[in-house]
């Protein structure tokens, strides 16, 4: 039986352009955002993949992507499942900031902390460790078990959510993990044994070099 699981991080977003905090807002997608995602879907038709189930969050940049890749794929209509568990990590007061400016104000050092820290919080927004606890459990709960039985899962959604992803299928420390880095409309193809352990990895990444939030 294949046990297959792929992940994509959104194409480029409005937002990402500006080089604005994004979290749970809701810009849609630059055309090179659109071009990404159709690529991403072109990519994974020379793999000579299709899927069984999608699931994707309720912020439109990743549910735009997951319909192009689908697209591409010749597969619109697949059910797909949107939830917000999946979401980005929420950024607090630092949503809609330009990073430059945010670090005019909070200093180079507090910035760099929030980013890239995995259990300190920006005010009033998420943690790494906090996005983990929110993702993770729907993980294990409602995309696992498709998985396992064989179906073959897209997951589109964000950087922070995916890498909660990525840290267990990865088995990555915290201090691994806020290294991880995630290109834009890049696929990674997993192969899940039965047990829930990765068997195999394969990074589909394209040029992007859109770094995460």
């Amino acid at each position: 039986m294949k046990r297959r699981l792929v992940l994509v991080r959104h194409g480029q977003s409005e937002w990402n352009l500006k080089n604005l905090f994004t979290g749970w807002k809701d810009p849609d997608l630059t055309e090179r955002g659109v071009e990404e995602a159709k690529e991403a879907g072109r990519r994974l038709k020379a793999e000579g993949l299709s899927f069984d189930i999608a699931f994707t969050s309720k912020l439109i940049r990743a549910q735009r992507t997951n319909q192009l890749i689908l697209a591409e794929l010749g597969q619109r209509g697949l059910r797909t499942i949107e939830d917000q568990a999946l979401n980005e990590r929420d950024y607090g007061e630092l949503t809609g900031l330009n990073k430059d400016d945010a670090r005019k104000t909070w200093g180079d050092s507090r910035v760099l902390l929030w980013r890239r820290s995995y259990d300190v919080p920006p005010p009033g927004g998420e943690s790494l460790k906090d996005t983990v606890a929110r993702t993770l459990p729907y993980f294990v709960r409602e995309i696992l078990p498709h998985v396992l039985n064989g179906r073959t899962t897209l997951v589109t959604a964000h950087g922070n959510s995916l890498r909660a992803l990525i840290m267990t299928l990865e088995r990555l420390t915290p201090e691994e993990l806020v290294q991880r880095e995630l290109f834009t409309g890049a696929p990674i193809v997993y192969e899940i044994n039965a047990d829930s352990t990765v068997a195999s990895m394969k990074d589909l990444a394209g040029p992007s070099t859109d770094e995460i939030q």
